[in-house]
C-alpha cells in the first residue's frame, strides 16, 4: 500500500530535465564559491550573473532568476555532493569551463582565500579535474584579471 502511495507522489512531481538540473548544479556551485569566504559581493553576482549567460544562453532576467534559485538549493543543502553529482556528467570542456569560472569568482577580490581555494579543489576531485588542470584554469583567469 505504502509502494502505490510512493508511487502517486513520484508521479505527481515535476519532473526537471537533465538540462535544467545541470543549470542549477553549475549556478550552486558557482554560489557555494562566492560565499564559502562569508562575503558575497555584487561583483561575484555580476561574475555568477555573466557565467549563465555565457553558458547557457540567458537573457539577463533568466540568468538572474537562476542564479536566485541556486542560492536558495545552496543554502538548503547539506553539502555540495548533490551538484557535483550532476556535473560530473559534463564534458571536459564543460569542467573546465566550470573550473574556470570558480576560479574568477575567487580571484575577483584580487586576494586568495585558503577556503576558496580549498572549495575548488573538492570540486575538482568530485567532478575528475586534476590539479594540474585547475591550476592552468587559474592562471589563465588571473591573467585576464591583470594578476
Amino acid at each position: 500500500m505504502l509502494d502505490k502511495l510512493f508511487d502517486r507522489f513520484k508521479s505527481e512531481a515535476p519532473q526537471e530535465s537533465a538540462d535544467t538540473r545541470l543549470e542549477l548544479a553549475f549556478a550552486a556551485l558557482l554560489v557555494e564559491a562566492a560565499r564559502i569566504d562569508e562575503d558575497y559581493s555584487d561583483a561575484e553576482r555580476a561574475i555568477i550573473d555573466g557565467a549563465l549567460k555565457k553558458r547557457f544562453g540567458l537573457a539577463d532576467a533568466e540568468a538572474s532568476a537562476l542564479r536566485d534559485r541556486a542560492e536558495s538549493e545552496q543554502e538548503d543543502a547539506s553539502d555540495i555532493h548533490r551538484f557535483t553529482k550532476i556535473a560530473k556528467a559534463m564534458s571536459r570542456e564543460e569542467k573546465l569551463e566550470l573550473v574556470e569560472e570558480l576560479w574568477e569568482i575567487a580571484l575577483s577580490d584580487g586576494s586568495r582565500d585558503p577556503y576558496e581555494e580549498t572549495l575548488i579543489r573538492q570540486i575538482c576531485g568530485l567532478i575528475y579535474v586534476d590539479d594540474q588542470e585547475s591550476g592552468a584554469a587559474r592562471a589563465r583567469v588571473a591573467s585576464r584579471l591583470g594578476g
